[in-house]
This record gives structure tokens, C-alpha cells and sequence, in this order.
């Protein structure tokens, strides 16, 4: 196997476009909206609830976009795609910084959410999964870094310019730096071929040796399996960061001293991410996504139970772990399980489920909490979920080889 500095001079365009794509997204990201919240909810009157419920729907309706949408990256070159969503965001953040009404205001999260977290996260895995074969582990370890790079920089630098200057002028901000990495993206990817050449080429197979449709795939039981897996991790993920202020104040900890613990989070996250890209390329992704879910059982079912800081940080340590899996894991298994050639159109419905759980979670979670129930109380069903989901994928994993 090429050695990983190897690996990474002879290819260090291709894996450079994939991390400035993917740290692009992060201004569609949750994390990233997020931290105009409180400034969004005063300037439009709305409650927590009301922009929840905006917030849900308008990320629902871009996964369904996104359905349709994302066959067109089996035909069209990704730095055509990544220029035309770079455009698109552009435009979402011009429009955030200008809104003035509700109804304006749900466009723009859709569009912010549908060309960063949608688009742009899934241009930037498909690129690796299309363009390596043999180390596309590794290439997507390399290209998720970009989402752990916008995680780290991103809420420090525009939370030190809430300081100084209007919220508004921040996304002005935002959208100069989408458009500075346009002509770099085009610089790094001069060279790229067709999608149709790149199949053709690699002929990347998938299960009984052939390349599937979406169509094949959808009427094949194995990917029904996997629906819940899709789910799970955004779904649950983003409740966890949504609703962490509600889960200090239950916890009776600070948020300064549970904010603290992110970093830890973030560094196991990204170790892992990197690890996984290797153990993909020698183990195969049919057998990893078999067991990635665990992590996620355990973090939630040790922060439901711990009452200290001290475990909150192994919780979120073991969510790392997870989460570092989820960067590389279900990219690589449909390509490995499906093929390559219509791995867009896969990949995109994918997308799309995952972005839908995105939006489900915060809102399921939130309503139940509103009954009584606090998020904590819930972690243990939903560690439950994570299990169930594993042994599902499991199953149909198993059924699908035997056939």
C-alpha cells in the first residue's frame, strides 16, 4: 500500500479540493447557524419554538430537494457543482445578512441548509469516494477534515465579531469567503475528468459484481435496513449540541465547564477520522458500519446517567469515536456495496436522509422534552435506537451477502 506521505504528494489537489469543500459547508452547518440564534429569535420576534419549527422545516424540505437534485453530480464535473452550490451559498448568506421578514428569513435557511449542508457535504464525499479506490478510506478521512477545521475556527473567529460589528455584517463576512475559495477550487481541480470517465475507468463494482441504479437500489431490502442508520447519528447529534443548554441546566453543570469539554470531543473525533481512513482500506466498509452505531449507544447512555462533568467528557470522548466513523464509514460502504457509477444519485438520497434526521431530532426530542421528559431521561431510548439500528444493519448486511 502507498505510503501516506506518498499518498498524499501525489495527490494533494484533489484531497485539497475536498477539504476546502467541505469546510465551505460548515455556513450551512448547524453549528454555524446556531450561533446567530439569539440574535435571529430578537430580530424576528420569534420564540424558541417557532424558530425550531422554521428551523425543522425548512432543512426538511432541502433534503427533499436533494433527492432530486443530486443525480446530477453522475454527469456534471464536481468543481462545475461546487461553483454553482458556492453561488448558491453565496447568495444564502447575502440574503441572511439582508433578511427582514419571516417568510424571507425560511428561504434563506433552506438555501443555507440545502447548499451547505446538504450540497456541499455531499459534493465533497462523492468526490472521494469516485476519485480513489484503493485509499478511499484514507481520502475520506483526509476531506473530512475540513468539517472538524469549521467546527474548530469558525464559531471563534465570528463569536469574537459579534463583539465588534452587527451580526449582519458577519454573513456579508461569510459570503466573501465562499466566493475567495471559488477560483481555488477551480485551481485545484483543472484536471479533473468527467464522472462517466472516472467510472468507466475504475469500474468499481458493487454487490454481484454490477453497478446499481437508485432505482435497483430502493427496490433492494438491504437498503431499507440502513434507514435507520442513516438517521440515528444526525438525528440524535444535533439534538445533543441543539439542546445542551437545557441539558446543563438539568445536569445542574455550568455551560463554560461543558463547553470546555468540546475540544476533547473534536480531537477524538478528528484521530479517529483519520484512523478509520486507513482501517477502511483494509477491512472494507461492509464490516465496519456493522459496529460504528455502538459508540453513539455508549455516549448516550453515559450521559444520561452521569451527574459529573468528569463523565460528560468520556461521553463525549466515546461520541467522538463515533462520530470520527461517521466522516468515512457510510460514504465508503455505498460504493463498496453499490458501485460507482451512479454513486451520485445514491450518495444524494443518502444525503438526503441524513439531512432529514438532522432536522427530525431537535424537533422529537424538543417535543418530548415539552411533556415532561427531559433529554437526559431520553438517552437511554435512544441508546436503545443506536442498537437496534446496528443489529438491523447488521441483518440485512448478513441477507444480502448470503443471497
Amino acid at each position: 500500500m502507498t505510503s501516506t506521505g506518498a499518498f498524499l504528494r501525489d495527490n494533494a489537489p484533489f484531497l485539497s479540493a475536498g477539504v476546502l469543500i467541505s469546510f465551505t459547508s460548515s455556513y450551512g452547518q448547524t453549528f454555524f447557524i446556531g450561533l446567530f440564534a439569539g440574535q435571529i429569535m430578537a430580530d424576528f420576534s420569534l420564540t424558541d419554538g417557532q424558530w425550531g419549527a422554521l428551523y425543522a422545516v425548512a432543512t426538511t424540505i432541502s433534503a427533499a430537494v436533494m433527492v432530486f437534485v443530486g443525480p446530477v453530480s453522475d454527469r456534471l464535473r464536481i468543481r462545475q457543482l461546487a461553483v454553482a452550490t458556492s453561488l448558491l451559498l453565496i447568495l444564502a448568506c447575502l440574503m441572511m445578512a439582508g433578511a427582514s421578514h419571516v417568510a424571507g428569513l425560511a428561504l434563506t435557511v433552506f438555501l443555507l441548509r440545502f447548499a451547505g449542508q446538504g450540497m456541499m457535504s455531499h459534493l465533497a464525499a462523492l468526490a472521494m469516494a469516485r476519485w480513489f479506490v484503493a485509499t478511499r478510506g484514507r481520502a475520506l478521512s483526509i476531506s473530512a477534515m475540513g468539517f472538524a477545521l469549521g467546527q474548530a475556527v469558525l464559531p471563534i473567529v465570528f463569536v469574537a465579531g459579534m463583539a465588534v460589528i452587527d451580526w449582519r455584517w458577519l454573513w456579508c463576512f461569510a459570503a466573501g469567503a465562499v466566493l475567495v475559495s471559488i477560483p481555488v477550487v477551480l485551481r485545484l481541480l483543472r484536471t479533473e475528468r468527467t464522472p462517466q470517465s472516472i467510472a468507466t475507468e475504475t469500474a468499481v463494482t458493487g454487490l454481484g459484481g454490477r453497478h446499481w441504479t437508485r432505482g435497483q437500489m430502493l427496490r433492494h431490502g438491504l437498503f431499507w435496513a440502513l434507514v435507520p442508520l442513516l438517521l440515528g447519528p444526525p438525528a440524535f447529534g444535533t439534538a445533543l449540541f441543539f439542546h445542551q443548554v437545557h441539558l446543563v441546566e438539568t445536569k445542574g453543570w455550568t455551560l463554560a465547564g461543558y463547553v470546555a469539554l468540546l475540544p476533547l470531543f473534536t480531537l477524538v473525533s478528528v484521530v479517529v477520522t483519520l484512523t478509520s481512513g486507513m482501517v477502511l482500506d483494509r477491512v472494507g466498509a461492509g464490516r465496519l458500519i456493522r459496529v460504528y452505531l455502538l459508540p453513539f449507544a455508549l455516549a448516550f447512555l453515559l450521559m444520561g446517567w452521569t451527574q459529573s462533568l468528569g463523565g460528560a467528557a468520556l461521553a463525549l470522548a466515546v461520541f467522538g469515536l463515533g462520530t470520527g466513523l461517521q466522516a468515512t464509514v457510510p460514504t465508503a460502504f455505498w460504493a463498496e456495496f453499490y458501485g460507482t457509477q451512479h454513486l451520485g444519485a445514491i450518495k444524494a438520497l443518502a444525503a438526503a436522509i441524513m439531512v432529514l434526521g438532522s432536522a427530525l431530532g431537535p424537533g422529537l426530542t424538543g417535543w418530548i422534552i415539552d411533556r415532561g421528559l427531559t433529554f437526559p431521561d431520553q438517552m437511554t431510548a435512544i441508546a436503545v435506537y443506536f442498537v437496534f439500528a446496528a443489529a438491523l444493519a447488521t441483518l440485512g448486511i448478513h441477507r444480502a451477502r448470503r443471497r
